[in-house]
């Protein structure tokens, strides 16, 4: 087997790899909202104590797995990932305001065209190539998104506020998309290191924002923040990194979309939300659809050259 054959092979094998980790943290993400309004908490309050409990998880395994070793670090490196922190960090905020302002379906679908800012970023800054098909299902994907995502009449009531949760949801979208791609700078660092930092950093930002005397009262508030800083940012942004660094862009964003369909069926579990026939069909639309970036699947003929 030639170098190249064996290129192509551990290529196909890290993607694969990389498939399983963000379809994982997809599976997780999905659940956060849900944890995040059984807490009872404010924004600040939610990402703060998300970024203290996943800060101690990533330190624990980053110490575990010999990764706090100078050798990791370099001002390059510390530079790229502060700038990660804050896009990062900044998300988390806009899009836990924008649910008060726009409604939680409104937010949700406009946060997911995140998957397109970034694809447009992978083409720009790292001259990723696009092929007709997968700007194909990424279309498709949307379309299932706004078929899963019920937007009520309501949140038109007051055109300030939906403007201005518009506006946060956008701008999350938007420093999800930034945060990925500066990720994917850092090939060379250990994903478990980066999120490490991350929410380290974003605890130093947090704390003077923080209201420690709104802090949970019951032990199921206390137990809500843990499990969302344990298991739905420690381990999961440890999944996450490791598959955007793994993975094409555009495969990155169109598995993205399976989170909203987890997010509609944990509604329906915890909050007895039923799916609508038109729901289950945009559901079914995001899954082929990133079913199709993940095989590469063709749907838009391949064009001929000109001498064939």
């Amino acid at each position: 087997m030639n170098s190249h054959a064996i290129s192509n092979t551990r290529n196909a094998a890290g993607h694969r790899r990389g498939a399983i980790e963000m379809t994982l943290a997809m599976l997780m993400s999905g659940t956060i909202g849900w944890l995040v309004v059984s807490s009872g908490q404010s924004a600040w309050n939610v990402v703060f104590f998300r970024c203290v409990f996943g800060g101690a998880t990533l330190v624990a395994i980053c110490a575990m797995l010999g990764f706090l070793r100078k050798r990791y670090f370099s001002w390059r490196m510390l530079g790229w990932v502060a700038l990660g922190s804050v896009a990062i960090v900044g998300n988390w905020l806009l899009l836990f305001a924008a649910y008060s302002r726009a409604s939680i379906s409104m937010a949700t679908t406009v946060y997911n065209t995140q998957p397109f800012m970034l694809v447009a970023l992978g083409a720009l800054v790292l001259r990723e190539r696009i092929s007709a098909s997968t700007l194909a299902w990424l279309g498709i994907a949307f379309v299932g998104l706004v078929m899963v995502v019920r937007v009520e009449p309501a949140v038109l009531a007051m055109p300030g506020r939906y403007l201005e949760g518009i506006a946060y949801a956008l701008g999350a979208a938007f420093l999800y998309a930034i945060s990925s791609i500066i990720t994917k700078r850092l090939k060379d660092t250990p994903p478990h290191l980066i999120a490490m930092l991350h929410v380290l950093l974003g605890i130093a930002m947090l704390s003077p924002f923080a209201q420690f005397d709104a802090a949970p009262a019951s032990i199921g508030g206390w137990a809500d923040l843990i499990v969302l800083g344990v298991v739905n940012t420690g381990l999961m942004y440890v999944l996450l990194y490791g598959a955007i660094q793994k993975l094409p862009v555009a495969m990155t964003g169109a598995l993205s979309f399976i989170y909203p369909v987890v997010a509609i069926v944990v509604d329906w579990l915890a909050f007895g939300q039923h799916l609508a026939w038109l729901q289950v069909a945009g559901a079914a639309l995001i899954l082929l659809a990133a079913a199709g970036v993940n095989l590469q699947w063709r749907i838009v003929p391949a064009r001929r050259h000109a001498n064939e």
